[in-house]
């Protein structure tokens, strides 16, 4: 990949099924290789080396523009789909109603990802570990 010509770095829980099938979609659609991929569930990965912890990561998606600025939720996904071709649909779910229920549904998600995909105890305890390369 040329990293000079990537528009964005999503960081990404590898071991969440949900958001790995989503993944799994935008490196197929990415034809033009202008997404990095960061899994945070990797192996050694380091949060503190972009200023982060992982509690801060896990608690929605994140991503960083070539300039380094973080972008959170919902945008992440704008971007995502701007970058594989899908500008105008990006640019509709600006509109305010569509911004608004679609930030309220991802926050819900997110909150509740680890449990929805199995991740919890019986006793609510919600944790990861990292994957092993």
């Amino acid at each position: 990949m040329n990293l000079q010509n990537y528009e964005v770095e999503v960081f990404y829980d590898g071991q969440c099924p949900l958001c790995l099938r989503e993944i799994r979609m935008l490196r197929w659609m990415d034809r033009k290789q202008r997404i990095l991929f960061t899994d945070i569930s990797r192996e050694g990965f380091s949060p503190e080396a972009y200023g982060k912890d992982m509690d801060e990561l896990m608690g929605e998606i994140h991503a960083r523009l070539p300039d380094h600025t973080w972008i959170t939720g919902v945008e992440v996904f704008r971007r995502l789909y701007s970058a594989v071709g899908f500008k105008t649909l990006a640019s509709l779910t600006r509109l305010p109603i569509v911004s608004g229920l679609l930030d309220f549904g991802y926050n819900v998600f997110a909150k509740n990802r680890l449990r929805l995909t199995g991740r919890c105890s019986a006793s609510g305890e919600c944790k990861t570990q990292p994957r092993s390369l």
